[in-house]
């Protein structure tokens, strides 16, 4: 099935697209345009969220690891391996980004109660207050970022995203 330009409602895979049908009009590339188009918004979202985050001095990373320990709730701790596993990050990337964020007073290794040879990975009060004020601005940031879409748009679009990431899941995990 070839895929049709439609000015009306034309981005910049449209014009991708037609380029392909021109130049390979035998080649259904269809296909371009879904992971073209998600690509393009991925990298727009991590633009805009980015520029929200830097009020509070935050990469997209450290919000990341930051909200990830606040939301496993009290005593806001996990183990480094919880951690890179969560944030599909390797080891050594997690190890670079705690030494960093303990830089910033933000987080803190204590002993493992259940485990003295390992250690978790714990908000500081810092931390725990920086990322409470940074993670309601961030959901401010992402309804601007969505309200133009129309609610039924924006649900549909939740829906379908989320049966692809389950594809995409159950992939990975066979291979």
């Amino acid at each position: 099935m070839k895929h049709e330009y439609n000015s009306q409602y034309g981005d910049s895979v449209d014009s991708i697209l037609k380029q392909w049908n021109k130049e390979r009009p035998d080649l259904d590339v269809s296909p371009m345009g879904v992971i073209g188009r998600i690509k393009r918004c991925a990298m727009y979202l991590e633009q805009q969220i980015e520029s929200g985050l830097a009020q509070f001095e935050l990469s997209l990373w450290e919000f990341d690891m930051l909200a990830t320990l606040r939301r496993s709730g009290h005593p806001y701790c996990m183990s480094p391996t919880e951690l890179f596993s969560t944030l599909m990050v390797t080891s050594g990337t997690m190890t670079h980004r705690l030494k960093r964020l303990e830089g910033r007073n933000l987080i803190e290794r204590v002993k493992n109660p259940e485990d003295s040879r390992s250690s978790l990975v714990q908000l500081t009060n810092e931390g725990f207050e920086l990322i409470n004020l940074a993670v309601e601005k961030h959901v401010e940031n992402e309804r601007t970022i969505l309200a133009e879409l129309p609610k039924e748009v924006s649900g549909s679009l939740d829906v379908q995203l989320s049966i692809l990431l389950k594809t995409l899941e159950r992939c990975s995990d066979q291979t």
